[in-house]
């Protein structure tokens, strides 16, 4: 299978890019953000991020979503790290694919992710990059049901544990959580693994991952209470069927994958 690389769109923010840019050199740690309507969060979320990570340095690039709020401005004014802003809201996985995309052609040998929205605790990000970093894992994601979770929707913290359950069974490898936003891999695997969905992209990742042999590990971390705006994922019951026929899907394309063994 063929990793998607982009599309006409994607071709046209790197066109910008290159010219605003030119020569663009950056960091082999790249923290990628995809931010829609996040103008009153992100600015907080990037002042929160570290310079240097496992002795490595750190640079930071926002993905804006076709954003209507200011949001791309809000990061600019920020001043930390790149922005490159889509024209109009193509959805997270696709804002997702650019910047990887961007990080891995420009220098970066390690990406790793998080939202604009505070959930996530950038004190958590040493301990998921650092497996990578010592190269005893490629893909490295924090598990909420390791660590802590601040917000008690039961019924989210339900959908957790199923999905979960599900992507164990698929996978045949104990995985905790699905979902969590904060990642850390080599810059490599984003291009390796086929990434099409514009939402959801969490799961078509994981299962990626499996079936390009990646070696994969999970940390304790914490998920806390969004720090501004509201969630942009919809309704549980109908995030759910969403996440669980991305899931599903990909693992049947990516020819029902299964953890290897040794």
């Amino acid at each position: 299978m063929t990793a998607a690389r982009g599309d006409a769109v994607d071709e046209r923010v790197l066109a910008d890019l290159a010219r605003e840019h030119p020569g663009l050199r950056l960091p082999p740690v790249v923290v990628v953000i995809a931010a829609y309507n996040e103008a009153a969060g992100v600015p907080r979320v990037l002042a929160s991020l570290p310079e240097e990570v496992c002795g490595l340095p750190v640079g930071v690039l926002v993905v804006d979503d076709g954003s209507s709020d200011g949001t791309a401005e809000a990061a600019r004014a920020a001043g930390r790290g790149l922005v490159v802003a889509y024209p109009t809201n193509r959805g997270q996985g696709r804002a997702l694919r650019l910047g990887y995309r961007v990080a891995r052609e420009h220098g970066a040998e390690y990406v790793v992710t998080t939202d604009a929205d505070g959930q996530y605790s950038p004190d958590d990000i040493p301990a998921v990059l650092a497996p990578v970093v010592e190269g005893r894992a490629d893909f490295v994601t924090g598990s909420r049901r390791l660590g802590s979770l601040e917000n008690r929707d039961a019924v989210r913290q339900a959908g957790t544990y199923v999905f979960a359950w599900l992507a164990s069974l698929l996978l045949g490898r104990r995985i905790t959580d699905t979902s969590f936003g904060l990642r850390a891999m080599r810059a490599e695997v984003t291009a390796a693994v086929t990434l099409e969905q514009p939402q959801y992209q969490a799961s078509e990742l994981l299962v990626g991952v499996f079936a390009h042999g990646f070696r994969y590990a999970e940390v304790p971390a914490t998920m806390r209470v969004r720090s501004a705006g509201s969630s942009k994922k919809g309704g549980n019951l109908a995030y759910g069927a969403r996440y669980a026929r991305v899931m599903l899907g990909t693992w049947w394309r990516e020819g029902r994958p299964r953890a290897r063994s040794g």
